[in-house]
């Protein structure tokens, strides 16, 4: 068992599931309804030299918007923000990002697709080659399924990572539940375990992982799985 190095870091948000080179970088990003009144905004930083991203809200497409957070570490790579006060699920975002020297850009804005969180649960379901088809009340085929997308990867709003190669745990509600970590590799094989997280804020000294790459993780509170997720170290580190 490895000797877990952290520290304790008071954080400014919430961070909000393909692999990191397809994952879209800024200016791109990516925004999901997770339902519950959550909307997650999430991105990739490609910046080292950026020093300011907030995340702006509004009714209108192009005007009006306000600034709901500006995010307290700008030049992390894997970000985001989960937004739970929210008028309604059809909001647009969009964000604003400085690079140092003043140069300063906003995002084509984006609202979320509120199909994905109201989708029937109780209707029956099948499937040609994976693509799932709903029937009206029957099991339907259809003839030709058209190609989906899969579902890109989302970096976690309680587990990331900045530039520098540490490892950012964010439990706003840690001092009233029971969560405990467990990390992996990424072939399953396990590495530690943190149990009784009581800190909101943590960072884990990168030298608990041993090389650079993927790593997968656990988020339990008590015996219940919160979120099963993956971040990536990059070989800089």
């Amino acid at each position: 068992m490895k000797q877990i190095v952290y520290r304790s870091l008071f954080l400014l948000g919430l961070l909000a599931t393909l692999s990191a080179e397809a994952q879209d970088t800024l200016p791109r990003f990516t925004l999901r309804n997770a339902g519950n009144n959550r909307i997650i905004v999430g991105w990739v930083n490609p910046f080292p030299n950026i020093s300011q991203i907030s995340v702006q809200r509004s009714f209108d497409s192009l005007r009006n918007y306000k600034t709901i957070l500006t995010v307290a570490d700008p030049k992390a790579v894997q970000n985001g923000f989960a937004d739970t006060k929210a008028p309604n699920d059809h909001m647009f975002y969009r964000l604003f990002y400085v690079i140092e020297g003043g140069s300063f850009f906003f995002t084509k804005a984006m609202k979320p697709d509120t199909s994905r969180a109201s989708a029937g649960l109780n209707l029956p379901r099948v499937s040609i080659n994976g693509v799932p088809v709903r029937g009206n009340g029957t099991d339907t085929l259809a003839e030709k399924p058209k190609p989906v997308r899969r579902p890109e990867w989302t970096p976690s709003y309680y587990v990331y990572t900045n530039k520098d190669g540490y490892v950012y745990i964010n439990l706003p509600d840690a001092d009233e539940e029971k969560y405990s970590l467990r990390f992996f590799e990424e072939d399953n094989s396990p590495l530690f375990e943190l149990k009784s997280v009581k800190e909101k804020g943590l960072i884990l000294d990168k030298a608990n992982f041993v090389h650079a790459g993927w790593f997968l993780f656990e988020l339990y509170n008590g015996d219940k799985l919160v979120e099963r997720n993956k971040f990536y170290l990059s070989k800089a580190f």
